[in-house]
């Protein structure tokens, strides 16, 4: 189990600017890894009511489950790494093996048990140092849409907040409001 402090920036792109910045940092689209994203949550919405996330990854034959929680500057991950039946036990709802996970959500008012799968989302990533942070570019894809994302991951929130403005700046690239992917995904499940 890891507790971190996620400090991330996001920003929308069009497909347009998504190809214009893979080119420049020299990659191309088949560079990208794929993940895949299982979606949680309440049949009332627990966790959205509090600003929180849950979510299986998988990349190739690697599982984390993690809880992500509001905090002041960014959010709190809660991440438990499982194997591959532990993560299909989660998904299938016979048993949820992220024990600090679990503790969290009982924290929280949220018993695992009262969980049901929302869904999944698909994300090719590339991902590389930039600037004492890591810079991410995303095609995600979910209820037969697609979209485009700039994330930059930093420690200190003001020093990271000035990089990405820059490189947005630099390459003209309007800033955009941009969801969470949970947010986006819950958003065009609602259109299905």
């Amino acid at each position: 189990m890891t507790k971190e402090l996620e400090i991330e920036f996001k920003n929308l792109l069009t497909q347009e600017e998504y190809i214009k910045l893979l080119d420049s940092f020299g990659y191309i689209p088949t560079d990208a890894h794929t993940q895949i994203n299982h979606y949680f949550d309440t049949a009332d919405f627990k966790l959205r009511g509090q600003k929180s996330a849950l979510r299986i990854r998988q990349k190739g034959e690697a599982y984390e489950c993690t809880l992500k929680v509001p905090a002041e500057n960014g959010n709190y991950e809660i991440t438990d790494t499982l194997d591959q039946q532990q993560a299909e036990d989660i998904l299938e709802k016979r048993n949820f093996a992220a024990e600090e996970v679990a503790d969290a959500l009982k924290e929280m008012g949220v018993p695992p048990e009262n969980l049901d799968i929302l869904g999944s989302l698909a994300t090719h990533r590339i991902e590389f140092p930039y600037r004492n942070g890591l810079l991410v570019l995303d095609h995600s894809e979910y209820h037969g849409m697609e979209d485009f994302e700039l994330e930059y991951e930093v420690e200190d929130f003001n020093e990271g907040k000035q990089k990405f403005q820059d490189l947005l700046t630099e390459y003209n690239i309007p800033s955009r409001k941009t969801d969470k992917k949970i947010a986006r995904f819950m958003k065009a499940s609602k259109k299905d």
